[in-house]
C-alpha cells in the first residue's frame, strides 16, 4: 500500500561547487535548493537559517561534528558581512577550525576556488 509523500531532509551526498545563488536559494550538481546550505565534507545539506537569525554554536553543530575534516569554514552571512559572535568563534577555534565570515556571494566564490584546490573547506551559506 502506498504511503503518500515522504519528506526528507535535503542532502546531496558529495562535494560539489555552487553554480549559482540568489532568489532565496542555490544551484549545484544540476539541482536547485531553496534556502540556506551547509557544504561539508560529508555532503551538502539544507540548513534552517534565515537572514538575521542568530549565529549560535548550536546552529553550527553539524560543522562541529565534522571538525576533523575541516580546516576552514567560510560563513556566508547574507548580502552584507556580519561578524561572528565570540562564542561561535571560540567553539570553532576549540575544534581547530579557522572561520571567515563574508557576504554569501564572496563565500560561494571562495568556496568554489578552495574546493577546486582540494582544500579542507566547508561553507555555511545563508540564502539571499
Amino acid at each position: 500500500m502506498a504511503k503518500g509523500i515522504e519528506i526528507r531532509k535535503a542532502h546531496f551526498p558529495g562535494r560539489a561547487p555552487i553554480d549559482a545563488y540568489g532568489n532565496g536559494g542555490f544551484r549545484f550538481a544540476d539541482m536547485s535548493h531553496r534556502g540556506s546550505l551547509l557544504c561539508l565534507p560529508s555532503g551538502i545539506y539544507g540548513w534552517d537559517m534565515l537572514l538575521g537569525d542568530a549565529l549560535t554554536p548550536d546552529r553550527f553543530q553539524k560543522v562541529l561534528d565534522e571538525a576533523a575534516q575541516i580546516e576552514v569554514l567560510l560563513v556566508g552571512t547574507g548580502m552584507e558581512l556580519r561578524p561572528l559572535p565570540a562564542d561561535l568563534k571560540a567553539a570553532l577555534r576549540a575544534r581547530q577550525i579557522s572561520s571567515d565570515p563574508m557576504s554569501t556571494g564572496a563565500a560561494v566564490r571562495t568556496f568554489n576556488i578552495m574546493l577546486s584546490e582540494s582544500r579542507a573547506v566547508a561553507a555555511a551559506l545563508i540564502a539571499v
